[in-house]
């Protein structure tokens, strides 16, 4: 009888796929599960000591199973991994995947959908806490303060999207729809044609009542001087990584409002820290990071927001995307991946 193949199940916080991996017959399988990510391989702070850490833990394992970007892998770790034969991935776009690396090592790597209103639904939430001063009001009841400054309403304000693709154009609708936000967009290609297009595809007429574009695409500049709400909705690559820096954040309002629930990499993190600790607008609320899980002594963590002249800084980690049945589902379409692989058949969503 063969040896049952070594499974290994990286930075499922919540524990959703444990079950269903559990379930395979340990005859055939045998999987292990690690909950704590060590520092990016390829991360410039990383240590060769836990670069090798990293390859010990990886490398008696013949499947990965990898949750989006948490544990990156470039080609030299993937070099060092001798015994990997699939990596299976959690949605269709993994932009910490070497995939020439893996093909050229004839690993096939298959992705998973599970498409939800997750990532929209966390980032609307985070404008409104934002703007209602939700932490902070919070944070004072519970230690036997009360209210604190006062909030901002949205209605008739701007909001500028950063990206009109499907994440983009659905929060985009929202604002506008149920707050009467007024929305101009922009990103290096977008077309007023394409927006209207967006606009189209939402449910919502190319014009509002007084003539005024719905989705209005307007220049860089212009979208980050006029919002009172910015919020990020653009794909990390090689092209945005970085687009937004100190000339983009010091042209903010200063009682406007920045939201980057997309990647931390699309913005120059220590841009933007030093904007807040000015103090230079009214608030920032962030769901991702450039490393995560944010590090104990990340100034993220160390700094006492809103005080001393600083910015009000709302905090989430990386959960726009984190919702059980979106899990379910990823899950559940690795473990169907990875029959298939033993059966040698076809990986359903192959990402090359």
């Amino acid at each position: 009888m063969s040896a049952p193949v070594k499974i290994a199940v990286l930075d499922d916080y919540q524990g959703i796929s444990e079950p269903k991996f559990r379930a395979l017959d340990p005859a055939k399988y045998e999987v292990s599960f690690f909950k704590d990510t060590l520092l990016p391989y390829n991360h410039p702070d990383t240590p060769q000591s836990v670069k090798d850490q990293l390859v010990t833990r990886l490398e008696p394992f013949t499947v990965i199973s990898t949750m989006r970007e948490r544990t990156p892998f470039p080609r030299e770790l993937i070099t060092r991994l001798p015994n990997l034969k699939l990596l299976l991935t959690t949605g269709n776009r993994n932009l910490a995947l070497d995939l020439p690396a893996f093909q050229e090592r004839g690993i096939p790597v298959a992705g998973a959908l599970g498409g939800s209103d997750s990532t929209t639904e966390h980032c609307v939430a985070l404008v409104l806490a934002a703007a209602r001063n939700v932490a902070q009001d919070d944070l004072s009841v519970k230690t036997g303060g009360w209210q604190t400054v006062p909030t901002v309403g949205l209605g008739g304000k701007v909001f500028g999207t950063v990206g009109l693709g499907r994440l983009g154009a659905a929060v985009a609708r929202i604002m506008a729809v149920a707050f009467g936000m007024r929305v101009v967009a922009w990103s290096d290609n977008l077309t007023q044609e394409r927006a209207d297009e967006k606009a189209r595809e939402t449910g919502l007429s190319v014009e509002d009542q007084d003539g005024e574009k719905t989705f209005r695409v307007v220049s860089k500049e212009e979208l980050f001087r006029t919002a009172d709400v910015v919020s990020v909705h653009l794909v990390l690559s090689d092209r945005s990584m970085g687009g937004i820096a100190a000339r983009e954040l010091e042209m903010m309002k200063p009682s406007a409002i920045f939201v980057n629930t997309s990647r931390g990499p699309l913005v120059v993190e220590k841009d933007l820290l030093d904007v807040l600790e000015k103090g230079k607008i009214r608030a920032a609320a962030l769901d991702v990071f450039d490393l995560e899980p944010l590090p104990l002594d990340s100034r993220w963590r160390t700094t006492i927001w809103g005080q001393d002249g600083r910015s009000r800084v709302l905090l989430t980690p990386h959960m726009g995307y984190v919702e059980e049945a979106t899990l379910n589902v990823w899950y559940d379409e690795q473990i169907k991946n990875l029959q298939r692989w033993q059966r040698g058949e076809e990986l359903v969503r192959s990402l090359y």
